[in-house]
């Protein structure tokens, strides 16, 4: 009788991994696939209508690749800047049948650009997502957002109103609080730069002389290189190098701030906070954190133990761009999240 369960039990095993095998080969078999798609004419490129309290506008959005169970809408930074910082990713996705969604947000260098600043505030990203997300046709049976600094905002914020349509959740190099940042940035990574550097910093800061090429010449030589994206300048990828290019300052500006060294002045997104609001996300969520990132990684550790079902994923050789800086153990990380979620065995960390 136990040799009889035994046996049957090895047969289950055997057609499960078999399916799972079948499955597997079909993704990859049409992953580039156009048969089912109506965007073949434009390499996946479709300009999203999206309608604001300002009027009717069009984002840009490409889809690579077919997984209907993964596919995952790519939330960029700035605010302002592009879909360009993460091209990175087309190493790494495509050979694993992944879906991905590059998009540039409203405002952004490839969507339309209204000039209106009411229409920079989280409230209105968010149900800009949303109609995206409709546009695309995902749901929760196949919907992860990836949203990397102020996308990572984005993605929070998309997800404390509207998780129940994700499968799952990716915080990338942002801190929960804009405040907890400035202080990491002013207590912290401030007196780590040369005194001397350091004062002619905030020296430029307080007297508002942003477009001092002085003040550039220091961020870039001091701490760019060394939080933004551990690599001489003059090596920096050409995509981001094109995405800074195409940046909106007048987004940018407005939400963050005229530096990448906290956030500055006026800017709407100063007093931003969603720590006490995380405990609430209970969608498998990942939070990356890099060791020489512009944001705390102990903060964002502690992100992914404060959500429901959080999993941290740490750089050590990675800074604010760590999908460049610190490729090896990003997209390893990332991959292993997406496979887990989608096969269910994602275990919180």
């Amino acid at each position: 009788m136990r040799n009889k369960i035994y046996s049957l039990l090895f047969i289950s095993l055997f057609l499960i991994a078999g399916c799972k095998e079948k499955t597997e080969d079909s993704v990859k078999a049409n992953y580039l696939s156009f048969a089912k798609r109506d965007d073949q004419f434009t390499g996946g490129i479709k300009m999203i209508p999206i309608t604001t309290p300002k009027g009717t506008f069009k984002v840009w959005t490409k889809t690579v690749g077919n997984n209907p169970t993964i596919k995952v809408l790519l939330l960029h930074g700035g605010p302002g800047l592009t879909h360009e910082l993460y091209e990175a990713f087309d190493g790494y996705f495509p050979n694993e049948s992944i879906e991905y969604i590059y998009y540039d947000q409203l405002g952004s260098y490839y969507s339309d650009q209204p000039n209106d600043n009411s229409l920079w505030t989280n409230e209105r990203f968010v149900e800009e997502v949303e109609q995206v997300r409709k546009a695309l046709g995902c749901d929760n049976t196949n919907f992860y957002v990836l949203g990397q600094s102020w996308g990572g905002i984005l993605a929070m914020e998309y997800a404390l109103k509207y998780q129940k349509n994700l499968k799952g959740l990716i915080i990338s190099n942002m801190m929960a609080s804009a405040p907890a940042y400035n202080k990491y940035a002013e207590e912290v990574l401030g007196p780590k730069l040369p005194k001397a550097v350091f004062d002619q910093i905030k020296t430029f800061e307080k007297n508002k002389d942003y477009t001092n090429p002085k003040y550039t010449e220091l961020l870039f030589k001091y701490y760019y290189t060394e939080h933004i994206l551990r690599m001489p300048v003059d090596q920096w990828p050409e995509s981001i190098n094109r995405a800074f290019k195409h940046m909106n300052p007048s987004v940018y500006v407005y939400m963050q701030g005229q530096s990448e060294f906290g956030i500055t002045g006026n800017a709407t997104l100063k007093d931003w906070d969603v720590t006490a609001r995380l405990k609430t996300i209970t969608v498998p969520t990942l939070v990356i954190g890099a060791k020489f990132d512009t944001m705390d990684p102990k903060h964002m550790e502690w992100m992914s133990h404060e959500v429901q079902n959080g999993r941290f994923l740490f750089c050590p050789n990675g800074s604010h761009l760590s999908q460049y800086d610190d490729q090896k153990n990003y997209f390893k990380g990332v991959i292993q999240f997406l496979r887990d979620v989608d096969s269910g065995d994602f275990k919180k960390g």
